[in-house]
């Protein structure tokens, strides 16, 4: 069992690593610490009813309470077949749901750092990029010669939302996908270039786009796309 904690927190903390290095930002709180694969340890103001995934926020007068939920299935098999290792379609859509959780955890970490607001929308959509900024960079670190042009149509196109599970947020859902969708599409020529030039740009521009508000990145997009 400890060694499967320890395979466990060392995904997480790569993820985590790959979000801030790529970003920029500092590493606020240590994602491994706030995971949480037992139900009975959420605090009783949480949601019982939760996907394999979700950030699980509550705040009072003593400040926020702040936990992750990673079904512990979805990762004992990541932990079997690190993405980091080798990400291919057998673990994509395991890789995907677990770095939904820890862009969540990241991002709203450093924007509560900065005493700044998160909305939910903007939540979903800077997690609809990293997902495919993170495993456009990977893909790329494991196979340089490899173009992956087929992963804006698989995280995109054909990207359903389960209406059961989102309730009366499937059009926020939607709208970060259809959002993202275009800034990805927009930037993914860059993002896979050879060129060491064109990618440094590239990385300017994904940092400053993580820095704007959920207004700044809605006007950026229909700016630049």
């Amino acid at each position: 069992m400890r060694t499967e904690h320890v395979r466990r927190d060392r995904l997480l903390r790569q993820l985590q690593n790959l979000l801030t290095s790529i970003y920029d930002v500092p590493q606020c709180h240590d994602v491994a610490q706030f995971v949480i694969t037992d139900p009975s340890q959420w605090a009783p103001e949480w949601p019982v009813r939760v996907s394999d995934e979700a950030l699980l926020v509550s705040e009072d007068a003593r400040g926020m309470a702040l936990g992750l939920y990673l079904e512990p299935q979805l990762l004992e098999r990541l932990s079997r077949s690190n993405p980091h290792t080798r990400l291919n379609g057998g673990n994509l859509a395991d890789y995907w749901t677990a770095l939904e959780g820890v862009s969540h955890f990241v991002y709203l970490s450093w924007r509560a750092s900065h005493d700044r607001p998160v909305s939910m929308h903007e939540l979903e959509l800077q997690a609809e990029v990293d997902k495919f900024v993170c495993s456009a960079w990977l893909l790329r670190a494991q196979d340089p010669n490899r173009f992956p042009a087929e992963l804006h149509r698989v995280l995109f196109e054909r990207a359903r939302v389960d209406a059961d599970l989102a309730g009366t947020r499937v059009g926020l859902y939607q709208r970060a996908n259809r959002n993202a969708a275009r800034f990805c599409r927009r930037i993914a020529r860059s993002l896979y270039s050879r060129s060491a030039a064109a990618r440094a740009l590239v990385m300017t521009e994904l940092r400053r786009f993580y820095r704007l508000s959920n207004a700044g990145k809605l006007h950026y997009i229909e700016c630049q796309t």
